[in-house]
């Protein structure tokens, strides 16, 4: 039992400065931080949508990806405001196994975080050069953000992490939106809780500074559904718990009540093709409830090019390595369609 360091990592600064920012991406990125902020607080009638692979494991197939997802964003921006999911570090329940591109820049190598960070650093940066897209990823390790801070327009906590104090603090002090997604046993107070630390200043200790943060008005709820003690899944998107979680967000004091559904993991038992229905429900919901038209502001979806998910060592390009996704094909006509809708 011990710990070896082996060896001291660039911190983020170095990093950034090796691969900086283009100055015409960083003066947009002030007028995308202002729209997704009005989607969220309401002000903007639009939707959010966060969409894209369950992992971001390769730098050709995601920039495919999302260049075709730029150019579907650009037909329905009316309607949508589209943020690409580039996921490059990936909770595992048990901890072993595939941990995303921080860890593995080669899936099927040993883990290289010399290299992840760089490879993080350059997968974000040609997304946001290449395709004029800002993108989204999960805050796994609190301190890491900060090599993206610049190309992120939102940022999620995930299930497992989301009750930890540290990842609580530091989303009180980032800048731009974070989403709280509910804990893997589905207490929508843990939920809450952890909400309200995000939206409150706070001191604490940060990369060996002691540092204080001014609180965070746009850190809100993600409802991913939830593990029963049966050991099954259970979603929360229905209309019966939409209209409570409306009703517990107004009646205690939070800045900017907002929900964004994500339509798979638990809510769809990992079925990707579940996530078409899950949306157009909600929707269904939205127009029959206003407190739940104004508490949903958006969506999150796993889609990449190929239906489905893969081994490590499948080899199909555009195919999750994780869990299991919709296709382009689908993905277009849902997006479409979800626009008509809307």
């Amino acid at each position: 039992m011990s710990m070896r360091f082996k060896r001291l990592l660039p911190i983020p600064k170095e990093i950034r400065e090796e691969m900086p920012l283009s100055a015409e991406m960083s003066e947009r990125k002030v007028s995308f931080d202002e729209q997704v902020a009005a989607v969220l607080t309401g002000a903007d009638p639009r939707l959010l949508l966060i969409c894209g692979p369950c992992s971001a494991d390769r730098e050709d197939s995601v920039l495919e990806y999302v260049t075709r997802l730029a150019a579907l964003a650009d037909r329905v921006r009316d309607r949508l405001l589209i943020i690409p999911r580039v996921y490059t570090n990936k909770p595992r329940t048990k901890g072993t196994g595939y941990k995303g591109l921080l860890h593995n820049p080669d899936p099927e190598a040993a883990p290289n975080l010399l290299e992840g960070v760089k490879a993080i650093r350059r997968m974000h940066l040609r997304v946001v050069e290449e395709t004029g897209m800002f993108t989204a990823d999960e805050m796994l390790y609190p301190t890491n953000y900060q090599y993206l801070i610049d190309l992120l327009g939102y940022i999620a906590v995930g299930a497992r992490s989301v009750e930890n104090q540290e990842h609580r603090l530091v989303a009180s002090g980032v800048p731009m939106p974070v989403g709280m997604k509910n804990p893997t046993g589905g207490s929508t107070d843990v939920m809450l809780n952890s909400i309200y630390a995000a939206q409150q200043p706070q001191t604490f200790i940060f990369r060996n500074w002691e540092v204080s943060t001014t609180g965070n008005p746009l850190a809100h709820a993600v409802l991913r559904g939830y593990i029963g003690m049966d050991g099954l899944n259970y979603p929360n998107y229905h209309y019966e718990y939409l209209e409570r979680l409306a009703a517990s967000y107004t009646e205690a004091d939070f800045a900017n009540p907002a929900a964004i559904i994500d339509c798979n993991h638990d809510n769809s038992g990992k079925r990707p093709l579940e996530q078409i229905r899950i949306m157009k429900e909600v929707l269904d919901s939205m127009r029959r409830s206003e407190p739940i038209r104004r508490l949903v502001r958006g969506f999150m979806v796993e889609s990449y090019l190929e239906d489905g998910n893969q081994p490590l060592d499948g080899g199909v390009f555009g195919k999750s390595i994780t869990d299991a996704c919709l296709g382009w094909d689908k993905t277009e006509r849902l997006v479409l369609e979800i626009a008509d809708r809307i």
